[in-house]
């Protein structure tokens, strides 16, 4: 009698197959940056947790100009973009350069406070 010979497939070019699609697409895919208009020296801290929230307000001030979630705006715009906030608790995460006069820090802070905007996010840069 004869034997039949079993059909097996070789599962080797299928695995790489895969490992090439794999690569691939770890090449090609783009990872989403922080949408960031400014230039910042920020201090630096021994320990900090980065906050992600979906529904942050993302404000950056340097010694010249200032940006609300990555658009670079003038103070009084900034201003008047703040007051359409309608949602006060929503976390307000400033990103300020270590080289800001105190007094544009204040003004910034008495705009937030004036509109309740006090859910705030300080970020520095972490050391290490």
């Amino acid at each position: 009698m004869r034997r039949r010979k079993s059909l097996l497939l070789d599962m080797t070019p299928l695995v790489d197959v895969v490992f090439l699609l794999l690569i691939f697409f770890l090449v090609t895919s783009v990872f989403k940056k922080e949408e960031l208009a400014l230039l910042l020296n920020l201090p630096s801290a021994q320990k900090g947790e980065k906050v992600l929230e979906k529904k942050e307000i993302s404000i950056e001030l340097s010694e010249k100009s200032v940006a609300l979630n990555g658009i670079k705006l003038k103070m009084a715009e900034l201003e008047s973009e703040l007051a359409k906030v309608k949602e006060k608790k929503r976390p307000v995460v400033l990103r300020i350069d270590k080289h800001v006069r105190y007094e544009r820090i204040i003004k910034l802070l008495n705009i937030l406070k004036r509109y309740e905007l006090n859910n705030l996010v300080l970020v520095e840069e972490a050391e290490g």
